[in-house]
């Protein structure tokens, strides 16, 4: 019971990740079967329907989830880089009105101001601190180019 206590958050947001994931599929899959009834009515043919395995198994829902996914990690990457230059004033997300921008190594504490509780990277300072500092905006701007 401990563990499952320890990591709640992790199997609350994995259950709501295969809620939704089964939603989209249940609703991709009578979609697609009402799309191939209406296809086959206006074509005088016998409507090819999927079971509804199949359906998890074919293209049509591995494109769904694909163009979702896509659209969550653009919208994510641009919440990154907007945060960084655009206030909401009350928002712990948003910085201060007056600290829009990129900070200063010190304030990131990297260089010549990481103390030694620092990751390396911060610690190392130039090139690597840059690609440090801007990981997460690196990294969402990777996955959602590799999504394509």
């Amino acid at each position: 019971m401990k563990a499952i206590r320890n990591q709640s958050l992790a199997l609350f947001f994995g259950l709501l990740f295969l809620l939704a994931l089964g939603g989209q599929s249940l609703a991709g899959f009578h979609s697609y079967n009402d799309e191939e009834v209406a296809r086959a009515h206006l074509a005088h043919e016998k409507p090819q329907l999927l079971d509804y395995p199949t359906y998890l198994t074919s293209p049509d829902f591995s494109r769904d989830v694909m163009e979702n996914w896509q659209s969550e990690y653009l919208q994510f990457l641009l919440f990154i880089l907007a945060t960084i230059w655009l206030i909401q004033r009350g928002s712990p997300e948003s910085k201060k009105p007056g600290e829009e921008g990129t900070e200063s190594d010190e304030q990131q504490k990297i260089g010549r101001y990481a103390d030694e509780n620092s990751p390396w990277p911060a610690r190392s300072g130039g090139f690597v601190a840059s690609i440090y500092s801007n990981s997460l905006l690196l990294l969402m701007g990777t996955v959602f180019v590799a999504s394509w």
